[in-house]
């Protein structure tokens, strides 16, 4: 079973950046798509960004495109969201998350990183 361990989330005025990283251990990820979704108070849960292990094709949600952008070290078995134009708004727990290629529901999940952007 995969495990994914979250890291990055911090306080970061407007206009900044952050970098979030989900590190993945135990079991090869070849055939798995990894995404990071986020859950800000009394709001559902709203993807954020996908990317497929194998060839790295990447798919954004409407409200972090061309801010946002998901990456892959496959040497270091990681995933990035590098985060750019910070909003209040993207103000949310991130949750890193793992399904494999044939499913379209995540299975496995982080304990997700708060993020925090101040107006």
């Amino acid at each position: 079973q995969v495990q994914l361990v979250e890291s990055g989330g911090g306080l970061v005025q407007a206009g900044g950046s952050l970098r979030l990283s989900c590190a993945a251990s135990g079991r090869t990820l070849s055939r798995y798509v990894m995404g990071w979704f986020r859950q800000a108070p009394g709001k559902e849960r709203e993807f954020v960004a996908h990317i497929t292990w194998s060839g790295g094709s990447t798919y954004y949600g409407d409200s972090v495109k061309g801010r946002f952008t998901i990456s892959r070290d496959v040497a270091k078995n990681t995933v990035y969201l590098q985060m750019n134009s910070l909003k209040p708004e993207d103000t949310a727990i991130y949750y890193c998350a793992a399904r494999t290629a044939t499913m379209t529901m995540y299975d496995r999940w982080g304990q997700g990183t708060q993020v925090t952007v101040s107006s």
